[in-house]
């Protein structure tokens, strides 16, 4: 199949569906895990270094 037909065909499924615990849609339902919070993969917050914005003075 090709063209404008198979393009509404890709709306389908959600592989993407809210998290339990932080409420974005960001947890990975075959994956088993959240991409924002990694809620499923880890009970720590995900977090890093280079996420927070440096202080100025």
């Amino acid at each position: 199949m090709k063209g404008t037909y198979s393009m509404g065909k890709k709306s389908r499924g959600h592989t993407h569906i809210p998290c339990r615990r932080c409420g974005h849609t960001s947890y990975h339902k075959s994956h088993g895990f959240c991409s924002r919070c990694g809620y499923g993969n880890s009970s720590k917050k995900r977090k890093y270094s280079w996420q927070a914005k440096r202080k100025k003075d």
